[in-house]
């Protein structure tokens, strides 16, 4: 099914979303039977959108055959039970070619990630999305981070210019500058946390206005991922702060001492629960085996 613009404003805006890893072989080489029974598990425990190719899913990585394949699946899998959204990025030319293949798999929306490696003045970064989000049909959410930051009035501008842009991701965790935003923008966009570990922002999310987040741990603890967020959402204070204290804290402490964690680590997890996707590819690595050990221990006292 093709998903209205408010239903997809509804699914960013109310529920859990989360970011599929992308399944390798021990050749590193894609794999299809694999992924799709691994969309098919996140769909039936519960997200409201499905977000592949992205950060998680190590889209920086991926050809765009393999692109192509992914979107593919995800449509195909979901089956219009929930939105599909895939990423899009790196120079113009390319990004706008995402668009298409994404397009023309049946996608129900683009996460335009940042440009590619050079800093840039955030007019630029503007005429950069501008000329991405204008070249495709569907809606966008812009992921603002890395060196694509753009400030409350760049984003109020782009929205005004834009009107398939539908939401803001957040990967900078700078609250007074997203509250800025929010307030400046209003309810024209969807906002989405969208740090790495997103939950350890979760509490100043909700208290500006940021209703759901990405969580990448739904890759190996959805069980605990869902209370969490319900807790959240109800206001189950004694909840949150012991899955705060007993998960997010020690794992974020894991998490920090490489740089490229932030995936390699779901990876692992993922491994230990049963439901391995093989490697991150190069520039990532993965974790040592004393540290994988470390994550084990610390997913099994949270099961």
């Amino acid at each position: 099914m093709a998903f209205s613009v408010e239903l997809i404003r509804q699914s960013l805006s109310d529920g859990l979303l989360s970011f599929p890893i992308t399944d390798f072989d021990a050749n590193g080489t894609f794999n299809a039977d694999t992924y799709r029974d691994r969309i098919e598990w996140f769909v039936q425990q519960g997200v409201s959108s499905v977000f592949v190719a992205g950060g998680t899913g190590e889209f920086f990585s991926l050809s765009m055959d393999e692109y192509r394949a992914i979107c593919k699946i995800a449509v195909e899998t979901v089956a219009g039970r929930v939105p599909v959204i895939a990423s899009a990025g790196k120079s113009i030319p390319e990004a706008q070619a995402y668009c298409k293949a994404a397009e023309e798999a049946g996608i129900d929306g683009i996460l335009l990630m940042p440009p590619y490696l050079t800093e840039c003045a955030a007019d630029g970064v503007v005429e950069y999305a501008k000329a991405i989000i204008d070249s495709t049909s569907l809606q966008v959410v812009y992921y603002n981070r890395a060196n694509g930051i753009l400030d409350a009035e760049s984003v109020k501008r782009l929205a005004a210019q834009c009107p398939n842009l539908v939401g803001l991701k957040d990967g900078v965790g700078n609250i007074a500058a997203l509250n800025d935003t929010i307030k400046t923008v209003g309810d024209r966009l969807v906002y989405i946390g969208g740090v790495p570990t997103a939950e350890i922002f979760a509490e100043a999310y909700l208290s500006i206005g940021v209703n759901t987040y990405s969580s990448a741990v739904f890759n190996f603890v959805p069980e605990m991922a869902m209370k969490f967020y319900s807790a959240l959402r109800g206001g189950d204070q004694a909840t949150v702060t012991h899955i705060i204290k007993n998960f997010f804290i020690p794992f974020c402490r894991l998490r920090d001492r490489k740089k490229g964690y932030a995936v390699s680590l779901i990876k692992s997890g993922a491994d230990i629960v049963g439901r391995p996707a093989g490697d991150v590819r190069a520039p990532l690595t993965m974790p040592t085996a004393a540290e994988k050990e470390e994550l084990a221990v610390i997913i099994n006292a949270n099961r």
